[in-house]
This record gives C-alpha cells, sequence and structure tokens, in this order.
C-alpha cells in the first residue's frame, strides 16, 4: 500500500503578509531587515501601511533622530513611541520583549550595526509568540548602516535616494527574501513635500527597474 507524499487537499497557502506599496510586502510575525542610506524613510513608508502603535528603538546617545516633519508627513506622530535604551545590548532586548507582547504592530530598531544570527532568532521567536498570544502579528524591522548584512533575517531591503532636480525619487532594492528573487524598483514621489500630511500621504509612484 502506497502512502500519498502531498495531500491535494491541504494546499500550500503563502503566509500572511502586509502590502507596503504594489509588490513591496513584508511577512507577518517576522523579523526582515533595512539598510542603506533612506532606511528611515523606507521604514516610515511601512509604518504608514500599518495600524496601531509604533515602536522605534534607538540607542539614547545615537546622533541620529528622526525629523518630525518628515515623521508628520507619513504617520500621526501621536502613534510614534520613541525608546532610548542608553546600552547597545538593551537595544535588541527591548524589541525583543515588545514584539513579544504581541501589543505593538510594528516595532523598529535603528541599530549601529548588523545583529548576529543568535540575536535575530531570539526575534523571530518573540514575534511568533506575540503572534500566538497578542493582539496582532508583530513585524519587527531592523534598519542597519550600508549594505546591512543581519544573518537569518525573513527578507533584507536596501533604499537610496535618486533625487532630481525638484523630484525626490529613491531606488528600492530587495537584496534577499525566502520567497521571492532579488528584485530592483524605482520610486517616485508624486506630490509637493510641503502638502504632505497623515491625512494626505505621499502618493508614490513605483515601477520596476529597467
Amino acid at each position: 500500500m502506497s502512502i500519498p507524499l502531498l495531500s491535494r487537499t491541504h494546499a500550500h497557502r503563502p503566509a500572511p503578509h502586509l502590502t507596503v506599496m504594489g509588490p513591496v510586502a513584508l511577512t507577518l510575525g517576522r523579523v526582515h531587515e533595512i539598510c542603506g542610506s533612506a532606511r528611515r524613510t523606507l521604514a516610515l513608508m511601512v509604518a504608514a501601511a500599518t495600524e496601531g502603535p509604533v515602536f522605534w528603538i534607538q540607542l539614547d546617545w545615537a546622533p541620529d533622530r528622526l525629523y518630525p516633519d518628515t515623521v508628520a508627513a507619513f504617520i500621526p506622530p501621536g502613534r510614534l513611541t520613541h525608546v532610548r535604551p542608553l546600552h547597545p545590548t538593551d537595544l535588541l532586548w527591548c524589541m525583543e520583549e515588545t514584539l513579544r507582547s504581541g501589543a505593538v504592530p510594528l516595532v523598529i530598531a535603528d541599530l549601529p550595526d548588523p545583529p548576529g544570527l543568535t540575536p535575530v532568532r531570539r526575534l523571530h521567536l518573540a514575534a511568533e509568540a506575540g503572534a500566538a498570544t497578542g493582539r496582532s502579528r508583530p513585524i519587527g524591522l531592523i534598519l542597519t548602516p550600508g549594505q546591512g548584512g543581519a544573518a537569518g533575517v525573513e527578507s533584507r531591503w536596501h533604499m537610496a535616494p535618486r533625487h532630481g532636480g525638484e523630484h525626490n525619487m529613491w531606488r528600492l532594492d530587495r537584496l534577499r527574501a525566502r520567497t521571492a528573487p532579488p528584485k530592483t524598483w524605482h520610486l517616485h514621489a508624486t506630490a509637493d513635500p510641503e502638502t504632505l500630511s497623515p491625512a494626505h500621504p505621499r502618493p508614490m509612484e513605483i515601477r520596476d527597474a529597467p
């Protein structure tokens, strides 16, 4: 008697995901990496695609800070909670505990360097635990400089400005993902930055790179 290896009654279903814009999507309940000089802009675009609170975790003594007017162009500032740990070891601990709670849909850690494989695995487990017990399937974003390189992330994205004249443009690269090949897009903001607000968010045109 032969036993079928696959059941036709249980077709594979794609994992739940958050659509950020067009074909750009992030798997829920997992940790993703964003790198490049425009990484914080992309993180705010992700935040604009979510609902509920957003935690932004950054070392208290880090030199870079979010510009309030830029935040307000993407999300209502009241949605954003800043967490300022004093020591690098506390930064990922804060992210892990927030993901584990399941109370915050999007947790962003602004890191000085890519973390190792073991911390990333712990973050994945925390996000999975939060999805099982909390009110949402939390997404974790780790922001890293340069080309990034955190081991074990669900996906890695790189964004850099390609502005021309009065036009705000970026190049977005999906460097790696568990379920999709590398790909490049060009983003073009189609509205005057002076008119942007959470009530009138930035229209974004996305197209495949030639």
